[in-house]
């Protein structure tokens, strides 16, 4: 589908959909912690209540919805790899505010502390773009040596860290001091082909997975070799941090392991096959499945609470609170 299709399809929708903005048909009530999940194959967004999983309705968006990540006053920035275009919604009341035609292969988005900026990686041009969230227009562009993916920004917005692929043979880093300009300022290479890059809430380190290998590399903020590595389930693995603990998903497993914040595991748990992606917010972890539509909530102990399908494909989540 091409780009003027992409941005015209809510003409061409059922009724319920095409009326005014692409508004979210949901149940009453739209209130507290919600998991918003990619319906990659419907084109839509589900809301999902935590912690008891129950769906309350869904946000039309363009097609191919393929990477979700939450800002706050409940924004939510959607990447249509597939289509090249970035999706901002608004939830509530659950509505695509405005669609960005600026990309060739957008795939993850990390959130400067203020919430005003966002960074994209755009594989296809080999960039990181940063986006103003409160205008939605494209603030700077960034060449990288590589298809950057997965990316992470430090608690205090100085510094981001993005890999430069999916079995990446080297990571990005940036100074984002200025946030409106942001500045390449090294690359380092990882012990292994790395996939996904987080950094602990606390800002002390940076968890580097990997696309090939079971294993994870937790490095010093300011390290260019990894303090530790760590054992892992099958690559990928993506990681999210809770409250002083981590949580590493490994969709090829069907696994959900918890660990310290120092790498020691603590416990190790069963989702569907195909659940890659993790989130975690109000005493929730969130991991959809790809390949089975489901999306598995864990308590904050790693106990699976609820597994429910809710589309044919979920291939990513955020949290965010509508309060």
């Amino acid at each position: 589908m091409n780009r003027r299709e992409f941005l015209l399809g809510a003409a061409t929708a059922p009724l319920a959909l095409a009326l005014g903005p692409r508004v979210g048909v949901a149940r009453a009530g739209m209130s507290g912690p919600l998991a918003l999940v990619t319906a990659d194959l419907e084109s839509h967004v589900v809301m999902v209540r935590l912690p008891n999983g129950a769906s309350i309705g869904r946000i039309p968006t363009g097609p191919g919805p393929r990477s979700i990540e939450s800002a706050p006053a409940g924004v939510a920035v959607v990447a249509h790899t597939q289509h090249g275009v970035v999706s901002l919604v608004d939830v509530p009341p659950g509505a695509v505010r405005k669609e960005l035609d600026a990309f060739t292969e957008p795939r993850y988005t990390a959130v400067h502390p203020s919430g005003a900026i966002a960074y994209v990686t755009d594989s296809g041009n080999r960039q990181v773009v940063a986006v103003d969230l409160a205008r939605g227009r494209v603030l700077a562009r960034v060449d990288v040596p590589g298809p950057a993916r997965h990316v992470s920004i430090s608690p205090d917005g100085r510094a981001l860290w993005t890999s430069l692929g999916s079995t990446a043979r080297q990571l990005a880093v940036f100074d984002t001091s200025e946030p409106r300009r942001p500045r390449l300022v090294t690359t380092i290479t990882p012990p292994f082909l790395a996939h996904d890059v987080v950094f602990s809430p606390d800002a002390r380190s940076v968890w580097v997975t990997s696309g090939s290998e079971r294993r994870v590399a937790l490095y010093g903020r300011e390290s260019r070799r990894p303090a530790r590595v760590i054992g892992a389930d099958a690559p990928p693995q993506h990681v999210a941090f809770g409250r002083g603990e981590v949580f590493v998903a490994s969709g090829d497993d069907g696994t959900v392991r918890r660990h310290r914040l120092d790498g020691e595991l603590l416990s190790r748990a069963r989702v569907p096959l195909d659940s890659y992606n993790v989130t975690f917010g109000w005493g929730s972890a969130v991991t959809p499945s790809l390949g089975r539509g489901t999306v598995s909530i864990l308590d904050a102990g790693g106990r699976v609470r609820i597994v429910r399908r809710i589309a044919k494909a979920a291939h990513d989540a955020c949290i965010v609170s509508t309060t």
